[in-house]
């Protein structure tokens, strides 16, 4: 009902299978359609528990660039052009971890365009869809292309983090292979966990709640965009999200975000640096911040001691 209100899009609830978070989908989709040595198309900053989940099933990462639109499409055409024998790509279309950024309404029709055309099927993560401060709702690659997509949900961002219960909306010819795969890890998700979820959401206004959710994260963003505006040196820029969770940043090239951290924890401020989002490991002058977890007179301290942590290492 939820996909029908919100995105137009008719859903077969029998296509909607029940894992203990979205981490889990992932590993299950690994195990389901990842082949040693095959290629897989990730986004370049990637999310790093996907990156770690397809790991274990050993295929040959192909990063493409994450642009400020969405996925460098010439990238992806030349890649496909070049004998890659990829099948499966990985996305974060909506305010993606680690960079914040969103595909835009044409780099998803385009990008829809050619997995259906090159049979490319799409894990299409979506954690953080529902937490838009401000612009339009997009529509889900999955709606666009819903035989070549898996569509990636879970709680964890929107109501309770520590049930670890997410979903994957996957198409018919997919649903037989997972669900077997589920019943090998562990027969089911937490049942009592779904049963007290599921009484949260009969008594109570999920849309109400992400109201106060999306008010102060908003609030948040804001003051994170507003304190680095005031505080950062000179050739240091970051993403500007319109949703979700996180900032990130770029340095000059010639500072490394690992010497950053060491010199940041000085000033007792610590975030993440970007280089274990790369599967290219020689990439070393991003970091990510998170302003979900702090109010903004926290924010603007830690900015301003991390500002100073680096104003010292330039």
């Amino acid at each position: 009902d939820r996909y029908l209100a919100r995105h137009g899009m008719q859903v077969n609830p029998d296509n909607i299978l029940i894992t203990s978070g979205s981490q889990q989908a992932l590993d299950l989709l690994g195990k389901v359609l990842i082949d040693e040595g095959q290629d897989l198309i990730i986004e370049e900053p990637g999310y790093l528990g996907a990156i770690q989940a397809f790991s274990v099933y050993q295929p040959a990462f192909k990063p493409i660039t994450l642009g400020e639109e969405g996925l460098d499409l010439a990238a992806l055409d030349a890649l496909l052009a070049s004998g890659s024998n990829a099948k499966l790509l990985y996305g974060v279309p909506n305010f993606q971890n680690p960079s914040g950024v969103s595909y835009s309404r044409a780099n998803r029709e385009a990008l829809a365009e050619r997995l259906v055309s090159h049979e490319l099927l799409m894990v299409e993560d979506d954690p953080y869809g529902e937490l838009r401060f401000e612009g339009e709702h997009l529509p889900p690659i999955a709606k666009l292309a819903p035989n070549n997509t898996v569509l990636l949900g879970s709680f964890s961002k929107t109501v309770v983090p520590a049930f670890r219960l997410g979903w994957m909306l996957v198409p018919d010819w997919l649903r037989k292979k997972v669900t077997i795969a589920k019943q090998a890890t562990d027969l089911h998700s937490n049942a009592f966990s779904q049963q007290v979820l599921h009484r949260f959401l009969i008594d109570n206004s999920l849309d109400a709640h992400l109201e106060k959710i999306k008010e102060v994260y908003g609030r948040q963003r804001a003051a994170m965009e507003a304190a680095l505006a005031r505080h950062c040196p000179p050739g240091v820029s970051y993403t500007r999200p319109e949703g979700g969770m996180f900032l990130w940043l770029t340095l000059p090239a010639s500072v490394s975000a690992m010497a950053l951290f060491d010199e940041a924890i000085k000033e007792k401020v610590a975030f993440v640096p970007g280089a274990p989002f790369y599967v290219r490991p020689e990439i070393q002058n991003t970091l990510r911040l998170s302003f979900s977890c702090v109010d903004e007179a926290t924010i603007e301290e830690g900015v301003k001691r991390l500002c100073r942590a680096l104003a010292r290492m330039l």
